[in-house]
Formats: structure tokens, C-alpha cells, sequence
């Protein structure tokens, strides 16, 4: 019987993209998947980053792992990234500060607000430079958790693949490469992705491409159901190549405040939620 927690402190350690960490972690997860019998793809890839992010390369390789058992084409797809990254504003922060920012440009263009102001946040955002200090706990390595709890209450013969994406932190690169290069995966499949899944707040379902299983998965959670958020996430690019795709969120604004900072660690989580969305994706998938 698989050790979550162990598992889990295995994996939520600094890990941004191209460290020693990252590799550590990619072997951890390829170990895991080859102990369920699931035969590991490594989908190497290059691409440019799209997300304005201060300290990032302007060219970015990873390796996204592809896994399936040897006799089954995947009707369903669990996705979760593997990489993390630090920044010295937490997401709470920056979502509100951009919402400040459209604000205050709405502001100086009918000369309400100062222009001065405008261009302090804008530097101020601009200072949110990429680091590799945050162990990203809930921010992913519980859906990494989550997968793995679901996939150990699946039998043998449900026809579900697991990707684990890489470098989704600088902007999606590596589901962008999945979509361009692996298209043939997604065509007749429904994509699952999990991103974040902490133990406080109720789930979300962000519906990008909806679907009977998306439904099926979100009415299972008793998740809120949005089509669309101020957030980046892999099932955007994957929702145009799959015939269905939902993103699986947990948290609140307790959540938001530590994604992405040193505090995101296995110390604040019980994995109380990604506990409860693996068995509620167990339920809908073990479904004819």
C-alpha cells in the first residue's frame, strides 16, 4: 500500500524547471507510474515562454511523461503538472494588484488617477522576479497525490491514461507541446486536469470544453462550475485538441496566499482534499 504522505514529502520539494530538484522529482513520478503498470513516455519538448515573467529564459526544454497501460488507447486523461516555482508576491497579491492595475488604467485614460500611480504598480509587478524557493505543496504536488489516489481505485482494465506535464509555470509550455505534437492523444478523450488542491475552500470545476464527463465529475464533487477564471492553467491549451476538458481546483484566499511563496509546504496540508477529489474521479470513472 502506497505511503501518501511519504509520497507526497517526496515530491513537494523547490523543483522549478531545470533543477536537480525537478529531474529528482520527474524519476519519483516515473517510479511510481511503472509500479501501477503503466508503461512511461518521455515527451521531451522545447517552446518559448508566453507568460511575461521577470527572470525567465526566453527559451524553455522540460519533459512531459506520458503514461498507459500496454493494452488500452485512454478515453479519459488525469493531467497534473510537476514543476513549481517561486515568486516574492503570492498569487493573492498579484491577482489583486492586476485587478488594481486594469482599475487604474480605466482611471488615467478618463483622468481620474494619476499616471504616476499606474506605473508604480505596473513596476512593482514587474519586480515579481521567478525563483526556486517555494516546495509547492498544494501547488501541485497534491493533484500529483490526487492522480496516483485515483488511479489506485481504478481496476486494471479502465481505460485512463496519466500526463504529467511539464514547465506549466512559464506559461503552458509544456501542454502547448502536447497539443501541437501529441494531438493524436486527445482526439476521442476527455481531459481531467488537476491544479492545486488544497484541504480548506470547496473544488471548482473550470469548464473549458464541456462534456458529459466533466459534468459527471463536477456534480460528483459538488464543485461551482466556471467558465472562466483569472487563472493560467494547462487545460487551456488542452481543450482545443480533446473533446472534452475541465480543470479541478480547491482552495480559497487562505490558498492563494501561499501559492507560489515558501509557505506552500507539506507542514499545511493534510491532503484532505486531494483525498476527496481522487475518490470523487474514482466514483465517475469506475461508471460504464
Amino acid at each position: 500500500m502506497t505511503d501518501y504522505g511519504l509520497l507526497f514529502r517526496e515530491l513537494a520539494v523547490p523543483r522549478l524547471v531545470g533543477t536537480a530538484n525537478h529531474q529528482k522529482v520527474r524519476e519519483v513520478l516515473k517510479r511510481e507510474l511503472a509500479t501501477r503498470g503503466l508503461l512511461v513516455e518521455e515527451h521531451v519538448f522545447s517552446g518559448r515562454p508566453r507568460r511575461p515573467l521577470v527572470g525567465v529564459p526566453s527559451g524553455v526544454s522540460g519533459i512531459n511523461l506520458i503514461a498507459q497501460r500496454p493494452s488500452d488507447r485512454p478515453t479519459v486523461w488525469l493531467v497534473a503538472h510537476y514543476d513549481s516555482k517561486g515568486q516574492p508576491i503570492s498569487m493573492a497579491v498579484r491577482l489583486a494588484a492586476a485587478f488594481v492595475l486594469f482599475a487604474g488604467v480605466v482611471g488615467m485614460i478618463v483622468g481620474a488617477i494619476p499616471p504616476f500611480v499606474v506605473l508604480l504598480l505596473g513596476f512593482l509587478l514587474a519586480l515579481n522576479r521567478v525563483n526556486d524557493n517555494s516546495p509547492g505543496a498544494v501547488d501541485n504536488a497534491t493533484a500529483l497525490i490526487a492522480v496516483f489516489m485515483a488511479i489506485d481505485q481504478l481496476g486494471p482494465t479502465t481505460a485512463v491514461g496519466v500526463i504529467f506535464s511539464d514547465a506549466e509555470e512559464f506559461g503552458l509550455v509544456g501542454a502547448r507541446a502536447l497539443a501541437t505534437e501529441r494531438t493524436e492523444l486527445f482526439a476521442d478523450a476527455t481531459v481531467i486536469n488537476l491544479d492545486g488542491l488544497d484541504d480548506v475552500g470547496q473544488a471548482i470545476a473550470l469548464v473549458h470544453r464541456p462534456g458529459p464527463t466533466g459534468i459527471a465529475v463536477a456534480t460528483a464533487l459538488q464543485a461551482r462550475r466556471w467558465r472562466w477564471l483569472p487563472v493560467v492553467v494547462d487545460g487551456i491549451a488542452l481543450a482545443r485538441v480533446s473533446r472534452e476538458c475541465v480543470t479541478i481546483l480547491k482552495g480559497n484566499w487562505r490558498t492563494m496566499r501561499v501559492v507560489h511563496r515558501p509557505t506552500d509546504t507539506v507542514d499545511r496540508v493534510r491532503l484532505d482534499g486531494a483525498a476527496s477529489v481522487a475518490a470523487g474521479l474514482a466514483r465517475v470513472l469506475r461508471t460504464p
